[in-house]
């Protein structure tokens, strides 16, 4: 690849439109993702965020507009963006008969890489799975099932890595564990483009911002260039108080910590 192709963004999307029957649903997008970055398309339901991941991942064609990834157009050059991309759907696509390593091992036999066994180990020890591995994956928590999912998912090591609502439906200690995991993906040079509905997701996580609304792109930039759209504030001198991330936190840790017979509570659900 060229020097040129390589100070392009990873991502780059202008224009895209897409309607289904009578329903516009993308209405001229454009937005620009930074190699390495992690890139928040935030939006509620139905504002289009799947469907344009989608497009993005040559499962659907839009009516009009452009769109590269890694430097490859999403509609003459399908299969090379395929090759630089890996997609996280909403929910861990795991087989849930098999063993957390037999799934690693399957998707990088499909992939016809050499020595499968060993590309299982080292997925398992870099998402902290290597004393799972032996069990089925059905056996996992919904923090350990999406983990196995995007480890597999970065099998052959995809320069770009798209996560579509990735912590739906998970509780907050593995919301946290997955969050853990994007930001080392980032740390090591992928590039990561999240959709997500919450708030909160977007402002841990992003580099940059883009809010999505009716099919359009409302807002784009870096959290500290979105809160100077806000009036400014007077500022009062506040003692900070704990957040409930702070505190749930602070629990389960204690609650890991105290053995099971010394503690009258041990085992119980936080509630």
């Amino acid at each position: 690849m060229s020097s040129d192709t390589a100070r392009e963004p990873a991502i780059q999307v202008r224009g895209i439109t897409k309607a289904f029957t009578d329903v516009q649903v993308l209405s001229g997008v454009d937005f620009d993702v930074q190699a390495g970055n992690i890139f928040a398309l935030l939006g509620s339901n139905g504002a289009g965020k799947t469907t344009l991941v989608r497009i993005l991942s040559t499962l659907l064609k839009a009516d009009s507009g452009t769109a590269t990834v890694h430097g490859f157009d999403v509609t003459s050059a399908p299969n090379q963006v395929r090759e630089s991309i890996s997609l996280t759907g909403q929910f861990a696509a795991v087989d849930e008969v098999l063993t957390g390593r037999e799934n690693l091992e399957l998707v990088a036999r499909l992939r016809h890489l050499r020595n499968p066994g060993k590309i299982a180990n080292d997925m398992l020890a870099r998402f902290s799975l290597t004393d799972a591995g032996a069990r089925r994956a059905g056996t996992y928590s919904g923090g350990m099932r999406r983990r196995l999912d995007i480890a597999m998912s970065l099998i052959g090591s995809p320069p770009i890595i798209v996560l579509d609502e990735p912590t739906t439906g998970l509780d907050p200690q593995a919301r946290i564990e997955v969050w853990q995991t994007i930001r080392k993906l980032a740390a090591d040079g992928t590039t990561v483009l999240l959709t997500t509905q919450y708030l909160d997701e977007a402002e841990q996580l992003a580099d940059r911002i883009a809010i999505l609304h009716q099919g359009t792109i409302i807002s784009n930039g870096t959290l500290s260039e979105l809160k100077q759209l806000l009036p400014a504030t007077e500022v009062e001198y506040v003692e900070k108080q704990p957040s409930l991330e702070d505190v749930f936190l602070a629990l389960v840790g204690a609650r890991a910590e105290t053995p099971a017979d010394n503690s009258a509570t041990a085992g119980k659900e936080l509630r």
